[in-house]
């Protein structure tokens, strides 16, 4: 209800902006560029948690961005999913520099084809420099090859056929805070990026494939060795969920990146149910994530 009543707010009520609270719309042209930044980067936590794929990030969680992401998350401005969506997309492009599912001739590679999405030189499918393939989400062998010793589920021949969707995961909230903010926000971002990929070619899909297996303290005042703890073994997927992963390969994805032990533990999850990992988005990450570009 209230989500239904936000949305109709939205469209009939004045609102200053959500990134610098100017009047006159709900985000400026000042923070939508702003939420544009300079181009996604490759960020890893310190420490990074077990598990995690290769993540990549829109902008720097400062100022206008967080305020951005904070109106939509927390004060349910619904009408900021788009531009942040945008965001998201743009980092989802950066995982997969080849082009993605779909990309055809406008794109340097088509999954299915040998074709590797979020591998940079030398590194697997989704790999970070240093780790051997088949030891994390991620780390499998390229679509359509063998798959050798300790590959993962989905990572073996015609696993996923040609020109397959790109599945965007989101990490799921738990059921109380979705009632609480009336909406899922990271759901809610994932589904406008999955639409600006498709009205760019790129086939893409937001599967609900996981939930919350038990219940998790809020992570608000948790390091990150207490969120690793928090958060392992929390997820898992729907019934039916492992049917859905089989469509496509996985991006997992969510609003921001911290510790990043809810990705990490939303990948396992993925790959636990058959799916195939090729790496991590995010809106925006802290500016103490590492830079890999």
């Amino acid at each position: 209800m209230r989500g239904w009543w936000q949305e109709i707010s939205d469209l009939v009520l004045p609102a200053d902006c959500a990134g610098c609270g100017r009047p006159g719309g709900t985000l400026c042209g000042r923070c939508r560029g702003a939420l544009r930044g300079s181009g996604a980067r490759r960020v890893e936590p310190s420490p990074a948690p077990p598990g995690l794929p290769v993540v990549h990030a829109a902008v720097d969680y400062v100022d206008e961005a967080r305020a951005v992401l904070l109106a939509h998350k927390e004060r349910g401005a619904l009408r900021l999913a788009r531009p942040l969506g945008e965001a998201l997309a743009r980092a989802v492009r950066a995982a997969c520099p080849g082009g993605g599912p779909g990309a055809g001739s406008r794109g340097r590679a088509v999954l299915g084809s040998g074709a590797i999405c979020g591998a940079g030189p030398g590194t697997g499918s989704g790999m970070r420099p240093g780790t051997e393939s088949g030891t994390r989400p991620g780390a499998g062998a390229s679509l359509g090859q063998k798959a050798g010793p300790g590959a993962r589920p989905g990572a073996g021949p015609g696993a996923r056929p040609r020109g397959a969707p790109l599945l965007l995961v989101p990490v799921p909230s738990a059921r109380r805070s979705v009632g609480a903010r009336g909406h899922d926000p990271a759901r809610r971002i994932a589904l406008a990026a999955a639409s600006v990929l498709r009205a760019d070619g790129r086939p893409a899909r937001v599967p609900a494939v996981l939930c919350q297996r038990r219940r998790v303290t809020d992570q608000s005042g948790l390091d990150a060795r207490q969120r690793r703890a928090n958060v392992t073994g929390a997820l898992g997927a729907v019934p039916g969920g492992g049917r859905l992963l089989v469509a496509g390969p996985v991006v997992v994805v969510d609003d921001l990146m911290t510790t990043g032990a809810s990705l990490a533990e939303a990948a396992r999850a993925v790959t636990a149910a058959g799916g195939l990992v090729i790496g991590a988005a995010v809106v925006a990450a802290p500016l103490t994530a590492t830079n890999r570009n």
